[in-house]
């Protein structure tokens, strides 16, 4: 990433408490736009006038539309001249299906511009740059964290060339997600399945394997949220199994079925396909997300079953887990985590739980790799 200015950089993280709010308002308004932006990143911006009162917000709401800054300098008017503003992405400095978001804070009369995260994207950075040349002071560092958390799918799939992933499972305490005779419904709570709507509403595709199609047939598309963007629901099917009339293949959000390079697939008609390399153990996880990136998916929500879900840890792609654990003990069962390539302790892969929530009678627990335990690129399976 970018060097920032040393001496900007810690002022910003000396900023007083005005500063910090304003910023943290941004975070909050920047996850208000989670779900309807990709390809594009979530941004958030408060404008403040001279004195230091805010008088303008915005957030970017939808691909192709305003970015944040545009929506906040508009609701500030002229009060935003020699006033400061707060964007939790470093302004941008091209001219895409919308003007360089530098140009217009310029032309606004904004004296000075505090942004959290420096753009990795070598296509839109370097508005920090064009600021300060037209004698506008810049400051960059302010909750950093905060703004990379809530901007880690875009920034991974910038960053990485890949999806962000997020693996989602329900389980009993016990770590099991279905009983020995293969019953799973219901484990969790009516709440955590609510929750997971949310999911997937945030999301850009929804994937998950054969397996669980067959003994699911799941629907994966988003309910009960007014407004949501369906994802793509991704089935991997390396032998095209997949049968007409399974509830992926409606018409409720697209559908995608990633098969094996030489699958027959002649009773698939109507349905979109992709032809990924496959090995021994199916379809390859670097292939899959390297397509999926193409097409503009920058965040995947894994629905997938225990298999599914090691194939992506073995492969080093998972970026964030959410557990939800349900008062419930079987004893028996498969496990949450088939087998991901780990054959000794010291090869864990060690977490950071970063949430605890009750939701219903369950827990959900959002969990992320120690930065020791992700890898700089995906493994070879």
């Amino acid at each position: 990433m970018r060097q920032e200015d040393p001496v900007a950089t810690h002022a910003a993280h000396a900023a007083p408490d005005a500063d910090t709010r304003a910023m943290r308002r941004a975070v909050e308004l920047a996850a208000r736009g989670l779900g309807s932006t990709s390809p594009n990143p979530v941004v958030g911006c408060v404008v403040t006038d001279a004195s230091g009162a805010v008088v303008g917000e915005g957030w970017h709401e939808r691909a192709g539309g305003p970015h944040a800054e545009v929506h906040a300098l508009r609701a500030a008017g002229g009060a935003a001249r020699g006033g400061t503003a707060y964007v939790t992405l470093e302004p941008c400095n091209h001219t895409g299906r919308t003007g360089p978001c530098a140009r217009a804070l310029i032309e606004a009369g904004i004296t000075r511009v505090v942004h959290a995260v420096s753009d990795p994207n070598p296509q839109a950075r370097g508005g920090a740059d064009t600021l300060r040349e037209a004698g506008v002071t810049v400051e960059a560092g302010l909750l950093a964290d905060e703004a990379e958390a809530g901007n880690a799918a875009w920034l991974t799939s910038v960053r990485t060339g890949r999806p962000y992933v997020l693996w989602k499972y329900a389980a009993t305490l016990d770590g099991r997600i279905a009983a020995a005779d293969g019953t799973s419904r219901w484990i969790s709570s009516p709440e955590s399945r609510a929750d997971v709507h949310r999911l997937r509403a945030e999301s850009d595709a929804v994937v998950v394997g054969s397996g669980t199609l067959r003994a699911d047939d799941p629907h994966l598309a988003v309910r009960s949220i007014e407004g949501a963007v369906q994802p793509l629901r991704v089935v991997l099917d390396t032998r095209a199994t997949v049968r007409p009339g399974a509830r992926v293949l409606d018409g409720a959000a697209p559908t995608l079925i990633a098969v094996a390079a030489e699958a027959d697939t002649r009773h698939l008609t109507g349905v979109e396909l992709t032809r990924l390399p496959a090995d021994e153990d199916g379809i390859r996880v670097d292939a899959l997300l390297g397509e999926l990136h193409r097409r503009g998916v920058r965040s995947v929500l894994l629905e997938g079953g225990p298999t599914l879900a090691g194939a992506f840890v073995a492969a080093g792609a998972v970026d964030k887990v959410v557990g939800y654990l349900a008062p419930v003990l079987l004893g028996a069962g498969p496990a949450a985590l088939a087998d991901a390539g780990i054959a000794t302790l010291t090869d864990a892969l060690r977490l950071r739980i970063t949430e605890t929530v009750r939701i219903g009678t369950d827990i959900r627990i959002t969990a992320v790799p120690t930065a020791t335990s992700v890898p700089t690129a995906l493994k070879e399976r």
